[in-house]
């Protein structure tokens, strides 16, 4: 695979209601491109993490769309045109169909995956 990342060639990391995100790893970074549909909230799906919340670093770059951020520190709203850092420590929501480029380290993201497998499987 070419060190490029599109949605017809990325291997799928996760699929649900909603949700589809394509990822291809480049040595410990995970690179992904990420759809929300408006009102995914990541809330539910982050239950049992420390604190409810996403554990992982992410760096990133909405493409289209509107994302809402919550954390310990309040709400941020990230438009398309942004980039954004979002540290261990946050759930997010989408506000409108959203469409984003993520990079996070791979193990922090595989056990995040891994988390959310879990949790979708028992529903």
């Amino acid at each position: 695979m070419a060190d490029g990342i599109s949605w017809e060639d990325a291997p799928r990391a996760l699929e649900a209601p909603g949700v589809d995100i394509r990822r291809v790893d480049h040595g410990d970074l995970a690179m992904c491109l990420i759809r929300l549909a408006k009102g995914v909230d990541t809330r539910p799906l982050f239950k049992g993490l420390p604190d409810d919340e996403c554990q992982c670093d992410h760096w990133g770059y909405i493409i289209s769309g509107t994302m809402l951020v919550r954390s310990s520190d309040g709400e941020r709203t990230y438009d398309a045109g942004e980039t954004y850092f979002w540290p261990p420590g946050h759930n997010l929501e989408a506000r409108t169909d959203a469409v984003y480029l993520e990079f996070s380290p791979s193990g922090q993201y595989d056990e995040l995956m891994a988390h959310c497998a879990r949790v979708m499987a028992s529903m």
